[in-house]
Parts: structure tokens; C-alpha cells; sequence
């Protein structure tokens, strides 16, 4: 990538923020008009971080495309660069950039049936969008914080206003929650900035500061738990599942599929990043976390009877698995937390999507209340049992190509570990194959002779993300070339 192409990543942020800003002045009544346009935006979005998946060459620099424009020069005491609107991506950013494309296209489409206040629902969905892309392209610690608040900020009244089931409850708690990870973070980068001096918020400044071994230690755990919040890191995860339940299907996609992502990309940027002793201090305590967090989410989703309650704590489980990878400080284990981001970004949205579809119609997500669905519903079905089995690592598909990266690095690290982490597998199996048998097959249940198929939309959505999760499952080669180089140059402490 060039520089000219730190214009595309401008534009993965400025086109969502600018559709918002659009559909402000575009009349309520005019719900043609409002689909046409967050239409052509999801697209752009799409076209724009496929382009830059693909333009990121693994053989260049580590941050390509960086392209700065100065917005404040007198902060601190030297202020030579101060604070600049400065973008760029590495091969991990690369892969998250896409995955946010991926999920805000299928997450447009089924958002257009929404009855009430439609386009309020797009401005503030898209503001979140805004935030997420600026996150991961962002190479400046203010505009950084910045906009990872902004996409935290418009959850609560997405989940609040057009929620379900709680939903006062829900995006009370989770906003709650990750406000007070954010006083952490925040308190994290001007502690940083304080200790380097530079007057800059510059944050290739940060990664070559090799700030000192006590104070890595101190405010690593910071940078830990503030963004491992978002990622519900254990045992700060308890808002992740009632914002699931409670958040309307668009938003439950971009939530589990997207922003959880964004905690475990802010501890690899910021802690691992600019503080690699502190990280590698740290890591056995995120091995234990992790490892908690993948059984314990696994046995409370077999618990659960709510579809979306099972995947919430499932997602808490395989969250856990990326901070299990972190912690191994490994090459081979990290390509696998940050292939699980990927994978299970592009499986919980899909889980999401078909869980959403049904609720419309039904307005109930207990398993014990269905059967048949697999005669009353195919085409869903198929779909449903592609992210299941995804979810559960089936070879051939996005999980296990996560999943054994994984594996064979905890193993390397702490055998013991990774003997868990295959039971926790084991687990999921189990709470999934037993939801099949209880929901798709059998005959089916008199009670909900009314059920259609998805819409189109849905369909579409559906499409999109069901494929992504063959191709990464079927050709991993191209997220593994662009991700290892990123890790390799970027953490001193991570071992082949």
C-alpha cells in the first residue's frame, strides 16, 4: 500500500460519519430514499475494506498507508508533532478492517425491515460504524480514545430504544461497564504520555518508547482490563450477555461481531504494543483468565434455553480463546487469537442474523418450544447449522482454522492448558449438537405452522457471511500472511 492509499482509510470512517450526517437531513417519511442511501454506504464501506485487505502487502513496511494531517501542534512542552488526524495499518488491523465491512453490509440489509424510526436506527448505527473503523486505522493515542468512544457511545440507545427482553437493563449495565474500563485506558494513555515526554500522541512515538520495566508492569493490567471489558475478558464479562439478548439483530451482530473485537485489539496495540515487558509479565495471568473465560462461558451456554443467551455466553467462550492465544506468547498462538477474531466475528453476526430473523416472526428464542425447524425453515436451517458447526470447529470451516492455531500454541506453552482448552471445545460441541436435536429435527411444532423463511435481505446477509467463514476456513493463507509479519515485528517478546 502507498500513501495515497491513507486516503481509502479515511474514507472507511468519513463514510459512515458522512451518511449519518446525511441522513439527518433526509426526511423520516422518505424510507425509499433512506434505504437507497445506507445501500450505496454499506457497499462503499465493503468495497473499501476489501481493497484494503487485499492492497496490504505482508512483504512491505509493518504500518502501511500512513497518511497524516496535523490537527493541534502546541500540546506538551516540546510539541512538535501534538496531536495529528494520522492513519495507517498493519497486517492485523488489515483483517479487522475487513471484518467490520463484512458484518455492517449484512447488518444494513436486515436492518431495513425496522419499522419504527428507521432512520434514527441508521445515524447512530453508522456514528458506531465510524468509530470501529476509525479505531483500527487510527495511529494517534488522542483520536485513538477518541474514537474508540464513539463507538461505544450510541449502544445504549440503540439497545434501549430498539431492544427487546431487558432493554433498559441491558444497555444501562453495559454501558456502565465499559465506561469504567474506558477510565481505565484513559488514565493508561496519559500516564504514557506523561512518561515519554515526546509531546506527541504520535503512536509509532509509543511503540519505539521502551518505556521502563515497572512501569510497564503497573499500567499494562490497566490497558488489560479497560479494553478486555469491551472483549469480556473474565471476570468483567457479566454486561456481554444481557447486551446480547437485549440488542436489536443489527446491533447484536456488530456488538459481538465487531466491538468485542475492538477490546482485544486495543490490548494488543496499546499493551502489547507499547509495553511488550508488561505484556510479557502479564501473560500467565491471561492464560488463567482465558482459560476461565472459554470454560466457564461453554458450561453457562449449556445452561441456557434463550438462543441468544446461549450465543452470548458462547461468545464469552470463544473471546476466551483469544486471550488464551495472547497469552502464549507465541507466533502460532497469536495468529490464532487473531484468527479467532475474525472467525468468530463472521460466526456470532451469522448466529445472530438467523436468530434475529426468527424472533421477528416468533417472538420467542426458547429452545424447548421448537422442533421441526429444519422442515418448517431449510434455508435457515442451513445457515444456522453453518455457524454451528463453525462454532464448534468443524475442519473445513473458520473455527478449527482458529482454533488449532490455538491449541498448538497453548500446548507449546502450558500443556496442561491446552488440554482445558480442548475440553472447552468439547463443550461447545455438546450445548450445539443438543440445540440441533432440539430445534431442527423432530417433527415440527404445530405452534409455529405461520413460520416463514428469512427475507431476502437476511438472505443476502446470510450469504455474505456464511462465505466468509468457508473461504477463511477453506484458504486461511491469505489473513496468516498478512497477520504473522505484524507479529513478528511488532512484539518483541512473541517466540516462533
Amino acid at each position: 500500500m502507498t500513501e495515497s492509499d491513507g486516503y481509502v482509510l479515511l474514507a472507511l470512517f468519513l463514510v459512515p460519519l458522512g451518511t449519518a450526517l446525511l441522513l439527518m437531513l433526509t426526511p423520516s417519511r422518505e424510507r425509499t430514499a433512506i434505504i437507497g442511501l445506507t445501500g450505496l454506504a454499506s457497499l462503499a464501506m465493503f468495497a473499501l475494506s476489501v481493497y484494503t485487505f487485499v492492497a496490504y502487502s505482508f512483504n512491505g513496511d509493518q504500518f502501511q498507508a500512513v497518511l497524516a494531517f496535523t490537527w493541534m501542534q502546541n500540546v506538551g512542552v516540546l510539541g512538535d508533532k501534538g496531536i495529528q488526524l494520522k492513519v495507517g495499518v498493519d497486517g492485523i488491523a488489515a483483517s479487522m478492517v475487513l471484518l467490520t465491512g463484512i458484518v455492517i453490509l449484512a447488518g444494513t440489509w436486515v436492518s431495513w425491515k425496522i419499522e419504527d424510526r428507521l432512520k434514527d436506527f441508521f445515524i447512530l448505527l453508522y456514528i458506531l460504524v465510524a468509530g470501529v473503523f476509525g479505531t483500527f486505522v487510527m495511529l494517534d493515542l488522542f483520536f485513538w480514545f477518541l474514537l474508540y468512544e464513539t463507538a461505544l457511545l450510541p449502544m445504549y440507545l440503540l439497545i434501549a430504544v430498539w431492544g427487546s427482553t431487558r432493554k433498559e437493563y441491558g444497555a444501562m449495565k453495559l454501558m456502565m461497564m465499559l465506561l469504567a474500563g474506558s477510565i481505565l485506558i484513559f488514565t493508561a494513555i496519559f500516564a504514557m504520555y506523561t512518561e515519554l515526554g515526546a509531546g506527541s500522541f504520535d503512536m509509532e512515538l509509543f511503540f519505539a518508547a521502551n518505556f521502563d520495566e515497572d512501569f510497564q508492569k503497573i499500567f499494562f493490567p490497566m490497558i488489560l482490563v479497560g479494553c478486555g471489558t469491551l472483549g469480556a475478558i473474565f471476570p468483567f464479562h457479566s454486561w456481554s450477555p444481557d447486551g446480547h439478548a437485549a440488542a436489536p439483530t443489527a446491533v447484536s451482530m456488530l456488538h459481538a461481531g465487531v466491538l468485542m473485537k475492538l477490546g482485544a485489539f486495543g490490548v494488543i496495540r496499546l499493551g502489547f504494543q507499547m509495553m511488550p515487558e508488561g505484556g510479557e509479565f502479564w501473560a500467565p495471568a491471561m492464560i488463567v483468565v482465558g482459560i476461565v473465560a472459554a470454560l466457564y462461558g461453554a458450561v453457562s451456554a449449556l445452561r441456557q434455553t434463550d438462543l441468544k443467551l446461549m450465543t452470548g455466553f458462547s461468545s464469552v467462550s470463544h473471546m476466551g480463546y483469544v486471550f488464551l492465544g495472547l497469552g502464549t506468547m507465541n507466533v502460532i498462538g497469536w495468529n490464532g487469537a487473531v484468527l479467532q477474531m475474525f472467525a468468530h466475528g463472521v460466526m456470532t453476526a451469522l448466529f445472530f442474523l438467523l436468530i434475529g430473523g426468527m424472533y421477528d416472526q416468533s417472538h420467542d428464542r426458547e429452545i424447548p418450544h421448537f422442533s421441526g425447524l429444519a422442515k418448517q425453515m431449510p434455508i435457515w436451517s442451513i445457515f444456522f447449522v453453518i455457524a454451528g458447526l463453525a462454532s464448534l470447529g468443524l475442519p473445513g470451516l473458520s473455527g478449527f482454522v482458529a482454533e488449532v492455531h490455538i491449541f498448538i500454541g497453548t500446548f507449546r506453552s502450558y500443556p496442561i492448558v491446552g488440554g482445558l482448552a480442548v475440553l472447552t471445545a468439547a463443550i461447545t460441541a455438546t450445548y450445539l449438537l443438543r440445540m440441533f436435536a432440539q430445534a431442527f429435527f423432530g417433527q415440527p411444532n404445530p405452534q409455529w405452522g405461520g413460520l416463514n423463511e428469512i427475507t431476502w435481505g437476511e438472505r443476502a446477509g446470510a450469504t455474505v457471511l456464511a462465505g466468509s467463514i468457508v473461504l477463511l476456513g477453506l484458504w486461511p493463507a491469505p489473513w496468516i500472511d498478512r497477520i504473522s509479519p505484524s507479529i513478528i515485528d511488532v512484539i518483541p517478546g512473541v517466540t516462533l
